[in-house]
Formats: C-alpha cells, structure tokens, sequence
C-alpha cells in the first residue's frame, strides 16, 4: 500500500513501528490484518507530517474507509499517540504537481492557506478541502488556468466545497493583510 502511494521510507519505517506495537498489545483481535496495517500507513503518514487522505489510503486497501477510521481511532487511543490537526499546506505541494502549477501559484497558495489559518477559517474543516482552495484561489490570482473539476478531482473534495472555502480564504486573507 506504501508503494502505490509513493510513500518515501521514513513513513514505511513508522507505519510498521505502529503496526508492531499493535501487535505487541494484541490490538488485532476482532480486527482483520489489513485494516490494521491500513490504519498504522494512515496514523504514519500523520504523524512523520506527510498526511494521505483517508480516500487515498483506502483506494489502495481492500478495506472500505470506515473500518479505516474505526481502527485508526482504535489505534491512536490505546497506542496514546498525539495526532495534532492535519495542516492544509501539508497537501498543497502534492495537488499543486498534478495540476503542473508554476511555484508562483504554489507558494501564494501556501500563504492562503496560512491566512486561513491564522483566521481560523480552517477550524472544523476538511484541511484537504481548505487546501484545494486555497490553491484554486492562488491559480485564479496568478492567472493560472485551473478548472475547479480538475482541482475537485484530485483532492477527492465537491466543487462546492471549493467554492465554499474559496470565498472564506479570500475574506481571511484580506483580513489577514489589512490587518
């Protein structure tokens, strides 16, 4: 699953820390394999800060998203790992390459994102949705020519979604900039 993902090695390294950790506690009764080892790459991604989408996680499991998320909560609460709210900027680079957005783009983006933030636009969002928007706005402000499906698609989000959030984070960013 950590190959499909294109997962570099410190997230392998953690994910089969949690797994074994898992084991030793004798965490996987009444739990299938797979789901654990799919909610330890889930929980390692978060926590070495390089955070998949739990839609991508799942694309690559044979485990539907639900049991997905049952066992990472499982699993973060008995192996007490402190999983802090995944930031939107830790997606943007990512949706950023498949879209071929210059660095101009990717880093107004990035400085969306961080308004938002700093506004607390983000607060009981998808970060995943803040991000996409954040990154259609950026598009839209350096004249970039992205299509909100496209962005829709790749961030797994609804176009409404983005368009929800693509006002909020021009609102926090003018707010933000005149302070």
């Amino acid at each position: 699953m950590a190959s499909a993902l294109g997962c570099p090695d410190p997230i392998r390294e953690t994910t089969g820390v949690l797994y074994r950790q898992a084991l030793e506690k004798d965490m996987l009764r009444g739990r299938s394999i797979e789901g654990m080892a799919t909610a330890a790459l889930y929980a390692g991604s978060r926590l070495e800060n390089a955070p998949r989408t739990l839609d991508e996680v799942a694309a690559v499991s044979r485990v539907d998203k639900i049991e997905i998320e049952r066992t990472y909560r499982y699993l973060a609460d008995e192996l007490e790992l402190e999983m802090v709210p995944t930031d939107p900027e830790a997606y943007i680079a990512r949706f950023a390459s498949e879209l071929g957005c210059p660095d101009e783009t990717e880093r107004r983006s990035r400085e969306l994102t961080q308004a938002a933030v700093e506004a607390g636009v983000h607060s009981g969002r998808n970060p995943v949705g803040i991000a996409a928007s954040a990154l259609y706005a950026a598009a839209k402000l350096t004249d970039q020519d992205v299509i909100q499906n496209d962005l829709a698609e790749i961030a797994n989000v609804s176009k409404v979604t983005i368009r929800n959030r693509y006002t909020e984070i021009l609102e926090a960013a003018d707010k933000v900039s005149n302070g």
